[in-house]
């Protein structure tokens, strides 16, 4: 037998979910306060059928009427789950009787009395299928009923129930079950059969079930008739149910979240390797959306039950609901739903999907709301990652004596030139510092511009009895070039070291911490980066890609690609070389025609600032007003930003 048949409740309290339903109408029937007509609407398959036999049970119950049938009288016999039937209580199909000599039929029937019940019930199902006519001829009786007749409809569109009719019952609405009272029936079920799941067939089945505990009970039937050895596991469940694995999905989100649109066509790529029907992806990935974005709204909606995965899918989530923002995941989730409309009766369901694809990757195709939406919200993360609120506050707070000395005591490293980078400008050798004063306070004195950065101080100077000052901590926000890479033979005794080297695929996934990483040792490199993306690993080389020519030459020179190298040294023990190409995708014969920009391009001179500033950073000169590195940085992503407004 069916499971949805074999767990069909027989009293009001084995209905699970309708409590809203079952404590007014339990009520009612201890009170004795019965109506002559009820209607029972809701979506299918929630119990709307069932709750009417119970009713039908509990008024003809020997004891009655009772919210609790005694189960042995005749009536509740007849009436139980898997009983025969009872000659008082007439259940009609109103999708095949809905006519007017039907209603005429059932008219002339009801004003019988009961053979052996207290009451004649009628239950009509389907009851929007009644045609209007019948109906009217139902009318009548409906309204003055004899004192032994009740009526109960059952319909999953009380809207198309005449009126009048609706007007003259008492009306019951049903739902759906929430994913985790779903779950308790379920588990309840799976211990009555003895039978296990795996913990991830659980979200499959409630979504199959869509609610629903008739169809949730189909689809756990159907799994537990091909379930080996009292067990389903999830592979099985996953392809019998035609869903998508969860692993493609993570796939897609981290490939829009870092931008890469061969990562994302290699998913969809995946997808049809495994057979999996196009449409059902794109469902899938948008209830992922949906999840994400429920997460960023409502962080405990795990606990709460509005989200229900497993608890590494979870983790997952949450790391992809704080990569994206809530303005791009507003208009991804638009843009699938759109798809799918398109995708309904379509010959290339395929073609379709990655037609979705490119719109999801192409914010700026389109002028709706949502994608300004987005872009604006791309815009707004990039300065926030250049200079945040917090660590802006501690350098306007720190005191200028602090920053010299913090400053001077990085050393810059010495630029290398790479052949696939311009040849660095050589910078200023740094000054040495200042031999404070004897006093109360240390003062610091202002550097001769005429005398050279390596020629020591006058011996006329008598070296100061005063301590000098402590070494000062620098915080992130004030460093400006990273630290010295570590010896070689450090990198082959680090832990960090793995025997498989990670693909380009797994830095894509840590790239957000690779970045942080990053901005560690270099706030300018950390800023240029926000537009790169992750092409290729190959020859023990990264391969980086930015649609910025000036930010790719500058990512390529050798103290921002060391920056990087060693980010991913301290991540992912891998000692990579770094460099950074033109465009996405683009043939090296392209790449290779770019050429240098004059030294009179606004990009270039501000980087000729910018290292000025870097050398300069340390003096007190009154005549030159000092800036800080990070300005620089932000103020050449907004120049940049411009320039990409001015070509688009």
């Amino acid at each position: 037998m069916a499971l949805y048949r074999k767990y069909r409740p027989a009293t009001f309290a084995e209905v699970v979910g309708q409590e809203h339903v079952t404590e007014p109408l339990s009520t009612a029937l201890a009170a004795n306060r019965i109506n002559h007509a009820y209607l029972f609407s809701g979506p299918r398959g929630c119990g709307k059928t069932s709750s009417a036999r119970i009713l039908a049970r509990s008024l003809n119950c020997a004891q009655g009427p009772t919210p609790t049938p005694c189960g042995v009288c005749d009536s509740c016999v007849a009436l139980a789950p898997n009983g025969g039937g009872s000659i008082d209580v007439l259940e009609m199909d109103a999708a095949s009787h809905n006519g007017v000599d039907d209603a005429r039929e059932l008219r002339d029937r009801a004003f019988y009395s009961p053979a052996q019940s207290r009451y004649r019930i009628i239950i009509v199902d389907e009851a929007h299928m009644v045609t209007t006519q019948a109906f009217n001829a139902l009318l009548k009786i409906v309204e003055e009923p004899p004192e032994h007749l009740i009526f109960v409809f059952a319909t999953t569109e009380p809207d198309r129930v005449l009126a009048t009719i609706r007007s003259r019952t008492h009306h019951y609405p049903f739902r759906l079950l929430a994913p985790r009272t779903m779950r308790g029936l379920i588990e309840s079920i799976l211990a009555s059969e003895d039978v296990e799941i795996d913990e991830a067939v659980f979200p499959l089945v409630i979504r199959a079930g869509g609610g629903s505990p008739r169809d949730t009970l189909s689809v756990l039937d159907q799994l537990l008739a091909g379930a080996d050895g009292n067990r389903v596991h999830y592979p099985q469940a996953l392809a019998l149910l035609g869903a998508t694995d969860v692993a493609l999905i993570d796939d897609a989100v981290d490939a829009l979240a870092a931008g890469d649109a061969a990562a994302l066509f290699g998913a969809v790529e995946s997808v049809v390797d495994a057979g999996h029907d196009p449409r059902r992806f794109a469902t899938d990935l948008l209830e992922r959306f949906r999840d994400l974005i429920v997460l960023q709204a409502v962080p405990d909606a795990a606990s709460r039950g509005v989200v229900d995965a497993p608890g590494d899918v979870l983790d997952r989530m949450r790391d992809q609901a704080d990569r994206v923002g809530p303005a791009t995941l507003a208009r991804y989730a638009e843009v699938v739903h759109a798809g799918l409309g398109e995708m309904r009766g379509a010959t290339a369901p395929r073609l379709l999907l990655e037609v979705v694809c490119a719109r999801l990757l192409m914010p700026s195709a389109s002028d709706t709301e949502s994608a300004l939406l987005q872009r604006v919200e791309r815009i707004e993360t990039r300065l926030d990652i250049s200079i945040p609120t917090g660590e802006a506050a501690v350098s306007a707070a720190s005191p200028p004596a602090d920053k010299q000395y913090t400053r001077k005591t990085q050393a810059p490293m010495p630029p290398v030139a790479t052949p696939d980078a311009p040849p660095a400008r050589p910078l200023p050798a740094p000054s040495p510092p200042p031999e404070p004063e004897p006093g109360p306070e240390p003062q610091i004195e202002p550097e001769s511009a005429s005398r050279p950065p390596s020629e020591p101080p006058p011996p006329s100077e008598p070296p100061s009895s005063a301590e000098p000052p402590p070494s000062i901590e620098p915080p992130p926000s004030l460093e400006s070039e990273p630290e010295p890479a570590p010896a070689p033979a450090a990198v082959s005794a680090t832990p960090a070291a793995v025997s498989a080297e990670p693909s380009a695929a797994d830095v894509r996934k840590v790239w957000s911490t690779v970045r942080d990483k990053v901005r560690e040792r270099s706030r300018t490199t950390e800023v240029m980066l926000s537009g790169a993306i992750v092409r290729v690993v190959e020859d023990g080389t990264l391969i980086l890609a930015h649609e910025s020519a000036p930010l790719a030459k500058r990512l390529s020179e050798q103290r921002n690609a060391d920056a990087i190298r060693d980010a991913l040294r301290d991540l992912l023990g891998v000692d990579w070389r770094v460099r950074c190409e033109l465009g996405v995708g683009e043939p090296a014969a392209v790449r290779d025609a770019v050429a240098p920009e004059p030294e009179s391009d606004p990009v270039d001179a501000r980087r000729a600032e910018e290292d000025g500033m870097i050398a300069e950073v340390g003096r007190d000169d009154d005549a030159a007003p000092r800036r800080d590195p990070e300005e620089a940085a932000l103020e050449l992503l907004q120049t940049e930003l411009g320039a990409r407004r001015i070509d688009g």
